[in-house]
Formats: structure tokens, sequence, C-alpha cells
């Protein structure tokens, strides 16, 4: 979070009752982005806050793309149309062809019902890879993005920055890729599940979904915009209170956890630096003292397990629509006072690991 350097200015996403600045961090998590599309939709109905930059993985970097080219097209409308088409498209109810779904169904089960889909894909990743089970390497939603997203706008586009991240999977390290950069296979490559899909290798290079590594990646908003605050769609539960019995319920909570470590680690970078200029021992004109907020979906997926991210059916997305759109409502309405001033998440209170007391022999 170092350095003030001179920034590319750029106009945001805004609507014309913006009067505040914010960059958004948004998660990835299959079908569970469209909690953000939700969240997304509000903020934009709102109108009263300038979307600067966008740091996204996975679904996370969908939304935040398909929101970018669409505000290009048609404004604040253009942008929640262009949201809703996406979604709808990449249902189960929506423009795939029956074959396409048979395919995809025999496949993995990534369409249709969560049981079938957590039955195929829980035997296909223990006994053969997609490199056996989709040798031609079909992915329809490329066909999609491509189909719905003019990229060559969004390359252009100096409305928004866009921070797309992926995972190369030779180093094992976080790759973020910015407005210039993207195409369709940058989308794919940041929500290539390895179970599902083969690597996708841009100018030679493998990678795999972004949320291993950056999930979302917060410190590309430390360096390259003016806005000082953040607000973080979190559609991984850091918490749960059920202890996980099953294979399956132990494999989604790992993958919980370990869609949830590369951010943890940044928002204690962020708590840290934070408390030392507060402290005057790191200078404001070198360091950028972040105000971080943040709107989950815990409550609104408690009822769900993580496999729910397989879940395409279209009742499924509104459903995680209106839950994310009433999050939003009621973030602005308790914090919208709040941007520019103060920060609205405890991190400190976040990240806090409860100490175990002393038992009574070793008092």
């Amino acid at each position: 979070m170092s350095g003030r350097a001179a920034r590319r200015r750029v106009e945001g996403i805004a609507g014309p009752k913006a009067r505040k600045a914010i960059s958004l961090a948004l998660q990835g998590g299959g079908a569970h982005g469209a909690f953000t599309w939700g969240v997304l939709d509000a903020l934009l109905e709102d109108g009263r806050l300038a979307i600067e930059a966008v740091s996204g993985a996975s679904a996370g970097a969908m939304n935040a793309v398909v929101m970018a080219e669409g505000y290009l097209a048609g404004g604040i409308d253009g942008a929640r149309t262009q949201l809703e088409t996406f979604w709808r498209r990449v249902s189960v109810n929506g423009s795939l062809v029956e074959s396409q779904r048979q395919l995809l169904g025999s496949l993995f089960g990534f369409w249709g019902a969560e049981a079938r889909a957590l039955f195929w894909t829980d035997i296909m990743a223990r006994v053969a890879s997609p490199y056996d089970t989709n040798p031609l390497n079909i992915n329809t939603l490329k066909s999609t993005v491509d189909d719905l997203i003019d990229f060559q706008k969004v390359r252009s586009c100096d409305h928004v920055r866009l921070f797309v991240s992926a995972t190369n999977v030779h180093t094992g390290k976080i790759v973020v890729f910015e407005n210039g950069d993207l195409t369709a296979d940058h989308l794919m490559a940041s929500a290539c599940l390895p179970t599902l899909f083969q690597a996708v290798e841009i100018n030679g290079v493998p990678h795999w979904d972004g949320g291993y590594t950056g999930n979302p990646a917060l410190f590309p908003l430390f360096y390259n915009t003016a806005a000082d605050d953040i607000l973080l769609v979190q559609i991984n539960p850091i918490v749960r209170k059920t202890t996980p019995k099953t294979a399956q319920e132990i494999r989604d909570r790992l993958n919980e956890i370990s869609f949830n470590a590369t951010l943890m680690s940044e928002l204690r970078a962020v708590d840290f630096v934070v408390r030392l200029i507060d402290k005057g021992k790191l200078s404001r004109d070198e360091y950028k003292r972040v105000l971080m907020h943040r709107i989950d979906a815990d409550r609104a997926l408690a009822r769900f397990n993580a496999s729910s991210r397989l879940n395409a059916d279209w009742t499924f997305f509104q459903k995680l629509r209106d839950a994310g759109r009433r999050s939003a409502h009621a973030w602005l309405k308790a914090h919208y006072d709040d941007i520019g001033k103060r920060a609205t998440i405890d991190i400190k209170k976040t990240l806090a690991v409860k100490k175990k007391a002393p038992s009574k022999s070793a008092a």
C-alpha cells in the first residue's frame, strides 16, 4: 500500500447522482456470483457511488467485465441490462441448446440439479482429469462470453479500471490482467477450475482459477486508484459453525478456506498498515490509508452448501440476485455516510484468533 504515484484519471462507472468514489473487490464462487450480480445491480440503481476500479476473480471477474462493457454501451441502464443478460445466458434455462446441456451434463454434471452436479464432479475428479473427460476442451461459457462481450471496447475503456486475477500453474503465483489485456481467454483463465476444465494457456503459459491466489486481489486497488474506500463483496464464508463430516463436506470446507486464505492475508496487511499510519509511524503522503467495507453473502447462503456453486438453475440465480440486492440496499442505508470517512469492517475483529483459557492444572 505504499506509494502515491500519479495515477491515470478515470471517470468511473457513475450515474448523475454519484457523489462518492469507491473501488470494488469481487470474490469468485461459481453460481454464487449471482449474489454479487444483485449487489452490483442495487449499487448501480442507487446511483450515488462512482465505481473507479474493480478487482475480481472467477465469477467476480465475469461480473466486473460484463458490467463495464454494458456501461460503455448504455450507461447505468446498459450495465444492469448486460449483467442480467449474462446470468440468464449461462443459466440452464438460458441460451444453451439441449445438445450442449446434455454434453456438459454427461461430462461434468455441471448443469442441472445440484445433487447430480455434485455426484458427477465428485466421481470425475477422483478418477479422471478434464484432459481425459473433455479432450476437445469444450467450454460453452467461453462461447457465451465471446458472443456477449465486445472485448475491443473493454480494452479501450477508460471509465473504470479492471483487474482480473488468475493463477500461473507453473509458478503458483497470481497474475493480474488489466483492461488493455483482456480477451475471453483471460476471463476463462480466471474462472478455470482445474477439476472441470483444462488449463487456459495465455502466451504459452497455463492458468487456473484466480481464486487460488487472489480471491479477490486487493493490492491492485492499493496502488492504482485514487479512492481510499474499497467495498469487498464476499461470497465465500469465513466462518461455518458446523463440523464437516462427510467426504464431500470436508472437501467443500477446504475449498472455502483455501479460497479465502489470500484475502485474509491481504486484510491483515491492510490492518497493519492502517495501525502504523494512525500511530504516525508511516506517512499518509507515501502510504494509502485504506477504508475497507464489506457486503457478505453469509446469511443468504447459510442454507446452501459450497457445492451449490455448481447450480446453474435460473431460479437459483434469481434468488441469489434478490438476496444481493437486499444486502446492498441495507449496506447503503447503514454505511453510505461512512464512505470517505471511516472503515465499516473491523478487520482486527474479523481476523481475531480466540485464545484458549489456561487450564486449572497450568495455573
